[in-house]
Formats: structure tokens, sequence, C-alpha cells
């Protein structure tokens, strides 16, 4: 019996792993979409670009905690955690993570470049400033929630062309205290925010010049 529950695990374990590789490959895709598209940037949209980028960072580094900035922040971090955790509910999840990854990875790697392009090295700092907490926070919650709803939309769509076990395919208690765990740590994390990165990026704009 110990054997079989060993056994057990790691086909889990296994089974897992593709999930992630294919999230993962989706991902990057994204990454290098971004960049494609960030480079493709006229010198005039360019210049547009940064005066928009200097009154968003002036503006971000002198915001108080409104109510306003909390949900706007709360957004942020539970948009794409969110989506993953609903997609694991029907079938169709399992063509819309993958492509929800890639655009989570797009439209950062097109944040990313805009900053770089725009500002030079700088645009590196200030990047990590904006994005760098929330990226630790969002992206192992993500990725977790995802490759768990992966597996439960691929069981779902194996169900709709009759190649899977009949029975419903929910979550069980283990991966609902994962999930909450999860969505817990996120919300951490938008506190975390809203107080740590106007000081991260007022350190950062004392750097650089705008």
């Amino acid at each position: 019996m110990n054997w079989k529950r060993k056994r057990g695990r790691r086909l889990t374990v296994a089974f897992s792993l593709p999930m992630l590789l294919i999230l993962a490959a989706f991902f990057l895709c994204g990454l290098i979409l971004g960049q494609v598209l960030a480079s493709r940037l006229s010198p005039a949209t360019g210049e547009e670009l940064r005066r928009y980028l200097s009154d968003f960072l002036l503006l971000e580094g002198m915001r108080g905690n409104t109510e306003s900035v909390f949900f706007s922040t709360l957004c942020l971090y539970l948009r794409y955690p969110l989506l993953a955790f609903l997609a694991g509910f029907a079938s169709i999840g399992v063509f819309l993570l993958p492509c929800a990854t890639a655009l989570f990875g797009g439209l950062l790697s097109f944040s990313v470049c805009c900053f770089t392009a725009t500002f030079g090295t700088g645009g590196v700092l200030l990047a990590l400033a904006v994005f760098g907490l929330r990226c630790a926070v969002t992206f192992p919650c993500y990725f977790l929630i995802a490759e768990a709803s992966m597996k439960r939309s691929a069981a779902l769509a194996r169900l709709s062309f009759g190649r899977g076990r009949a029975g419903p395919v929910s979550p069980d208690s283990r991966e609902w205290r994962r999930t909450a765990v999860m969505f817990g740590i996120l919300l951490l994390g938008v506190f975390a925010d809203l107080f740590l990165s106007p000081q991260f990026l007022r350190l950062a704009l004392e750097h650089i010049r705008l």
C-alpha cells in the first residue's frame, strides 16, 4: 500500500511536468513576441511613449494609498491567477490557459522593453521598481494555479470526447487549500506593493534622468 501511494505521487509529478513545460513554452513565446512588437515602435511613437511614461512614473512615485489604487493593484495581482483558476472548470481551459500565459508574458515583455527603449539602461532599474515585486509574487502563484487548472481542464476535455473516466472532475481538498494559500500570498503581495513599490520607484527615479 505504501508503495502504491509513493508510486501515485511519482505519477502525479510526472503528469504535472508536461503541463508546466507547456505553460512555460507559451510564456517564453509571449516574451519573444513582446520584444518583437516593442522593437517595431517608430521614433515618434517612442517620444510619445517617453512623455507618457515620464508622467506615469512621476505620478506613480507620488501616489497615495487610496481606495482606487488598492483596487487597481488588486486587479493587477489577481487577474491572471483568477483567470487561470476559473479556466480549470471548463474543457476550453486547455486552450485558454496557454493563450493567457502567452499574453501574460507578452504584455510584461512589451512593457519592460518600452521602459528600456525609452529610458536606456535606466529603464531596467525603473522596470524592476515597477514590476519586480509584482512578478516575484504573481509568477509562482500563477503557474502553480494554472498547472492544476490545466490538469482539470484536460480531464474535462477527455471526458467530453468520451476518453476519460466518468464522474465529476473538481478540485480536491488539497488543491482547494493550495489555491487558498496562493491567493493569500497574492493578497499579501498587494499590501506589500502598496507600501514598498512607491519607495522603490522613488529610489529608481533618483538615479536616472527623465
